[in-house]
């Protein structure tokens, strides 16, 4: 055996987990490819495809059957690059566009013929969070640091520290918006770019006295627009070294556009084809994000979304879940009773754990949705008692919550909403990644968590045995339990009327 071939004989191998996280934006796809070793993100692949997602959607919010062909198109060749991923290492999100989209779900039934993977579709301010994770793994920066994307259809503003974002928020503002809204035919006009920067300004009054009084010590930006934008203000130093974008340097920029005068004849290097049709819309929104931030000077970061979502993925698989820091946020900011909530926790995941061999919840998801839910039912006392139910789904349904899709949030506000009175199936969503049957069942579980503990005391439930079936449940008690607690058991009986509208059968036996 030569050296070269036995080199590497004493070497340890170490565990590896490949991942992927596609980005569905506005404007062009994202695919990364990486692999985790010894908690360290390595990238291994990139693809990117413009597709203008945000060109097909009309006024009422229909995404074009053109756009829609243009994505699944790109999605053929996601597939090829991901042909042998497991299900749970690979996550593919969607943004600004397809959150409009009235039709999203014609997409994204389609896309699922073409990938085996589910696509989430997660809010603005999800979004910003895991752009910002993406930024704060792969830049060092002390102190408060604002970090801005601009997205083809949005643009997203964080301030953070270290790893934690403080405050997230997403504008209805991008690239391709603001290209078809002000620069439609291409022309580059002084005041096509003055009623962009003002447009772009009346949309950052929403935020700028909030981030102001924040502060930050740095100012860093992603997406492509952004590094197009950066590398076009960086042409003229001398000094070959990268050096901060300043508002001076952008508005010498918008002027050197308007004397190219259309889109077509701006003919630099740095501005790709497919950049070249949008960069001016871009470029006027950056241009209001210094003025109204009163922004000195932003940096680059090649890291953004996708990043963030592979970062993330690291941190599940070590088993942190950012979820639960959300659930218990909320938990202390609306003065859960704790020990109420841990104890429909405890019986509700019992419950779940005897029954889900026989009405197999296929989506891992489910009993981390109904410990939430468990933890989470009472936030809505704050408002009121009476309907708590409504009120506290309510809340979920609107607050912002940091780690969950917005699938996620429904099914968590949809638990809570059923988690006692009447069951309403026509006002239970449709769930694209959650199976249907499972929700209802997810429902009777967290009911029955919550009735048994009705009586707020610890101690009081005595052993029980739980059997599942296709469509039922058996609750089996000890003998003559029930009947020293004729209200419970009253109870039950009204509960096993209110099942039988998601039509499933509460047994309820003594041995």
């Amino acid at each position: 055996m030569s050296p070269s071939e036995s080199v590497f004989e004493a070497v340890e191998s170490r565990d590896t987990t490949k991942v992927a996280a596609l980005d569905i934006g506005s404007n062009s796809f994202h695919l990364v490819v990486a692999r985790i070793n010894a908690g360290s993100v390595q990238i291994l692949h990139r693809l990117k495809e413009k597709v203008r997602l945000a060109a097909g959607l009309s006024e009422d919010n229909v995404l074009s059957d053109e756009a829609i062909e243009r994505g699944l198109k790109m999605l053929q060749l996601v597939a090829d690059s991901l042909r042998g991923f497991e299900p749970d290492s690979v996550r593919i999100v969607a943004t600004h566009t397809l959150r409009r989209a009235v039709n999203a779900r014609a997409f994204i039934n389609a896309a699922r013929e073409v990938l085996p993977y589910p696509i989430e579709i997660i809010s603005g301010v999800e979004e910003a969070r895991l752009i910002y994770q993406g930024v704060a793994h792969t830049n060092h920066s002390d102190g408060r640091r604002l970090v801005a994307d601009i997205g083809g259809g949005s643009t997203e503003f964080v301030i953070g520290e270290g790893f934690d974002p403080l405050i997230c928020r997403s504008l209805q503002m991008g690239c391709v918006s603001y290209t078809n809204r002000f620069f439609a035919d291409g022309g580059l006009k002084a005041k096509n770019f003055n009623r962009a920067i003002t447009a772009a300004k009346q949309e950052l009054e929403m935020i700028e006295n909030r981030y102001k009084q924040l502060g930050w010590s740095q100012c860093i930006g992603t997406s492509g627009t952004i590094k197009t934008l950066f590398s076009l203000a960086q042409r003229d130093k001398s000094n070959g070294h990268d050096e901060p974008v300043t508002l001076k340097s952008l508005r010498n920029l918008m002027k050197s556009f308007i004397e190219a005068g259309h889109t077509d004849k701006l003919t630099m290097p740095e501005i790709s084809d497919d950049r070249r049709g949008v960069i001016a819309g871009g470029l006027a929104i950056l241009i209001g994000i210094f003025e109204s931030l009163g922004i000195d000077t932003l940096q680059y970061s090649p890291a953004a979304l996708r990043e963030g979502v592979l970062y993330q993925m690291e941190d599940e698989l070590k088993h942190t879940d950012i979820r639960e820091r959300t659930a218990k946020s909320l938990a202390t900011r609306y003065d859960v009773d704790t020990d109420q909530a841990n104890m429909v926790l405890t019986t509700t995941l019992s419950l779940f754990d005897q029954a889900s061999g026989d009405w197999k919840f296929k989506n891992k998801d489910f009993r981390a949705m109904l410990g939430w839910a468990a933890l989470l039912h009472e936030v809505g006392l704050q408002i009121n008692s009476r309907g708590v139910q409504r009120h506290s789904a309510y809340i979920l349904a609107n607050v912002d919550m940091p780690g969950f899709t917005q699938e996620q949030q429904d099914l968590l506000a949809t638990l809570v909403r059923f988690h006692r009175k009447k069951i309403k199936v026509a006002e239970i969503p449709e769930f694209q990644l959650f199976d249907s049957n499972a929700v209802k069942r997810a429902i009777c579980l967290i009911r029955l968590g919550a009735l048994l503990n009705i009586k707020r005391q610890e101690a009081f439930l005595p052993e029980m045995k739980v059997n599942a079936s296709k469509h039922a449940l058996t609750l089996t008690f000890p003998a003559g339990w029930l009947e020293t607690k004729p209200i419970m058991s009253a109870d039950l009986q009204q509960e096993i009327l209110y099942w039988k509208t998601l039509e499933l059968e509460l047994v309820i036996q003594e041995n």
